[in-house]
Protein backbone atom coordinates (compact mmCIF):
# COMPACT_ATOMS: atom_id res chain seq x y z
CA UNK A 1 0.00 0.00 0.00
CA UNK A 2 1.19 3.55 -0.67
CA UNK A 3 3.09 5.29 2.10
CA UNK A 4 3.92 8.66 0.50
CA UNK A 5 1.97 11.14 -1.63
CA UNK A 6 4.04 10.17 -4.69
CA UNK A 7 3.29 6.50 -4.07
CA UNK A 8 -0.41 7.31 -3.61
CA UNK A 9 -0.34 9.21 -6.93
CA UNK A 10 1.36 6.32 -8.80
CA UNK A 11 -0.90 3.71 -7.17
CA UNK A 12 -4.02 5.69 -8.10
CA UNK A 13 -2.89 6.08 -11.72
CA UNK A 14 -2.27 2.33 -11.99
CA UNK A 15 -5.58 1.46 -10.34
CA UNK A 16 -7.62 3.96 -12.35
CA UNK A 17 -6.17 2.98 -15.72
CA UNK A 18 -6.62 -0.73 -15.05
CA UNK A 19 -10.05 -0.51 -13.44
CA UNK A 20 -11.53 2.03 -15.86
CA UNK A 21 -10.21 0.14 -18.88
CA UNK A 22 -11.73 -3.09 -17.53
CA UNK A 23 -15.09 -1.45 -16.95
CA UNK A 24 -15.11 0.26 -20.34
CA UNK A 25 -14.45 -3.08 -22.05
CA UNK A 26 -17.28 -4.58 -20.00
CA UNK A 27 -19.72 -1.82 -20.94
CA UNK A 28 -18.85 -1.92 -24.63
CA UNK A 29 -19.32 -5.70 -24.58
CA UNK A 30 -22.72 -5.24 -22.91
CA UNK A 31 -23.74 -2.67 -25.51
CA UNK A 32 -22.77 -4.81 -28.52
CA UNK A 33 -23.93 -8.12 -27.10
CA UNK A 34 -20.58 -9.80 -26.51
CA UNK A 35 -16.85 -9.45 -26.12
CA UNK A 36 -15.00 -9.21 -29.42
CA UNK A 37 -11.36 -8.38 -30.16
CA UNK A 38 -12.17 -4.86 -31.39
CA UNK A 39 -13.61 -3.98 -27.95
CA UNK A 40 -10.09 -3.86 -26.49
CA UNK A 41 -9.06 -1.16 -29.00
CA UNK A 42 -12.31 0.79 -28.81
CA UNK A 43 -11.99 1.03 -25.03
CA UNK A 44 -8.91 3.23 -25.35
CA UNK A 45 -11.03 6.01 -26.91
CA UNK A 46 -13.27 6.20 -23.83
CA UNK A 47 -10.32 5.73 -21.46
CA UNK A 48 -8.96 9.09 -22.62
CA UNK A 49 -12.10 10.78 -21.23
CA UNK A 50 -13.02 8.52 -18.33
CA UNK A 51 -9.49 8.02 -16.96
CA UNK A 52 -8.92 11.63 -15.88
CA UNK A 53 -12.45 11.87 -14.44
CA UNK A 54 -11.91 8.71 -12.39
CA UNK A 55 -8.45 9.85 -11.28
CA UNK A 56 -9.72 13.21 -10.03
CA UNK A 57 -12.65 11.64 -8.19
CA UNK A 58 -10.55 8.89 -6.63
CA UNK A 59 -7.38 10.80 -5.77
CA UNK A 60 -9.02 13.93 -4.39
CA UNK A 61 -12.29 12.63 -2.90
CA UNK A 62 -13.08 8.91 -2.77
CA UNK A 63 -9.76 7.49 -1.58
CA UNK A 64 -9.81 9.70 1.51
CA UNK A 65 -13.42 8.82 2.31
CA UNK A 66 -12.83 5.10 1.73
CA UNK A 67 -9.70 5.04 3.87
CA UNK A 68 -11.38 6.96 6.71
CA UNK A 69 -14.48 4.72 6.66
CA UNK A 70 -12.37 1.54 6.40
CA UNK A 71 -10.33 2.47 9.47
CA UNK A 72 -13.61 3.16 11.28
CA UNK A 73 -14.91 -0.38 10.64
CA UNK A 74 -11.71 -2.45 10.74
CA UNK A 75 -10.04 -2.93 14.11
CA UNK A 76 -6.36 -3.28 13.23
CA UNK A 77 -5.66 -4.84 16.64
CA UNK A 78 -8.15 -7.66 16.08
CA UNK A 79 -8.30 -8.07 12.30
CA UNK A 80 -5.77 -9.21 9.74
CA UNK A 81 -4.33 -6.24 7.78
CA UNK A 82 -5.87 -7.64 4.58
CA UNK A 83 -9.30 -6.82 6.05
CA UNK A 84 -8.34 -3.16 5.70
CA UNK A 85 -7.47 -3.70 2.02
CA UNK A 86 -10.84 -5.39 1.45
CA UNK A 87 -12.68 -2.63 3.29
CA UNK A 88 -10.96 0.16 1.35
CA UNK A 89 -11.55 -1.64 -1.96
CA UNK A 90 -15.21 -2.34 -1.22
CA UNK A 91 -15.94 1.19 -0.05
CA UNK A 92 -14.09 2.65 -3.04
CA UNK A 93 -16.27 0.63 -5.41
CA UNK A 94 -19.40 1.67 -3.50
CA UNK A 95 -18.55 5.33 -4.12
CA UNK A 96 -16.77 5.19 -7.48
CA UNK A 97 -19.24 2.97 -9.32
CA UNK A 98 -22.21 5.35 -9.11
CA UNK A 99 -20.02 8.39 -9.78
CA UNK A 100 -18.29 6.94 -12.83
CA UNK A 101 -21.55 5.43 -14.06
CA UNK A 102 -23.05 8.93 -13.90
CA UNK A 103 -20.15 10.35 -15.92
CA UNK A 104 -20.50 7.55 -18.49
CA UNK A 105 -24.26 8.08 -18.66
CA UNK A 106 -23.80 11.78 -19.36
CA UNK A 107 -20.95 11.33 -21.86
CA UNK A 108 -21.92 8.17 -23.74
CA UNK A 109 -25.50 7.04 -23.15
CA UNK A 110 -27.57 9.78 -24.86
CA UNK A 111 -30.08 9.39 -22.03
CA UNK A 112 -32.05 12.56 -22.72
CA UNK A 113 -34.82 13.03 -20.19
CA UNK A 114 -34.29 9.45 -18.92
CA UNK A 115 -30.93 10.31 -17.34
CA UNK A 116 -31.85 9.11 -13.85
CA UNK A 117 -33.22 5.76 -15.08
CA UNK A 118 -30.26 5.19 -17.43
CA UNK A 119 -27.77 6.14 -14.69
CA UNK A 120 -29.46 3.81 -12.22
CA UNK A 121 -29.47 0.95 -14.72
CA UNK A 122 -25.84 1.59 -15.65
CA UNK A 123 -24.85 1.60 -11.97
CA UNK A 124 -26.75 -1.63 -11.27
CA UNK A 125 -25.15 -3.35 -14.27
CA UNK A 126 -21.68 -2.06 -13.41
CA UNK A 127 -21.61 -2.66 -9.66
CA UNK A 128 -21.21 -6.48 -9.60
CA UNK A 129 -18.49 -6.39 -12.26
CA UNK A 130 -16.70 -3.47 -10.58
CA UNK A 131 -16.80 -5.16 -7.19
CA UNK A 132 -15.56 -8.54 -8.35
CA UNK A 133 -12.97 -7.07 -10.70
CA UNK A 134 -11.63 -4.90 -7.88
CA UNK A 135 -11.54 -7.64 -5.25
CA UNK A 136 -10.36 -10.59 -7.34
CA UNK A 137 -8.49 -9.29 -10.39
CA UNK A 138 -7.65 -5.61 -10.78
CA UNK A 139 -6.91 -4.89 -7.13
CA UNK A 140 -4.52 -7.82 -6.66
CA UNK A 141 -2.84 -7.17 -10.03
CA UNK A 142 -2.27 -3.48 -9.29
CA UNK A 143 -1.04 -4.17 -5.74
CA UNK A 144 1.38 -6.76 -7.18
CA UNK A 145 2.70 -4.35 -9.85
CA UNK A 146 2.89 -1.49 -7.36
CA UNK A 147 4.79 -3.70 -4.91
CA UNK A 148 7.33 -4.54 -7.62
CA UNK A 149 7.75 -0.86 -8.51
CA UNK A 150 8.34 0.10 -4.87
CA UNK A 151 10.64 -2.88 -4.30
CA UNK A 152 13.00 -1.98 -7.14
CA UNK A 153 13.05 1.64 -6.00
CA UNK A 154 11.23 3.25 -8.91
CA UNK A 155 9.01 4.96 -6.35
CA UNK A 156 10.89 5.51 -3.10
CA UNK A 157 9.41 4.13 0.11
CA UNK A 158 10.72 7.17 2.03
Amino acid sequence: MPKTKLQEFIFTILMVITMVYTMICYNIALNIGGLWNHVFLEAFHELILMGPIAFILDFFIVAHIATKKAFAIVDMKKNHPFMLVLAISSISVAFMCPLISLAATILFKNAGNQIFAVWLQTTVFNFPMAFFAQIFFVGPLVRFIFGKIVKVGVVSAN
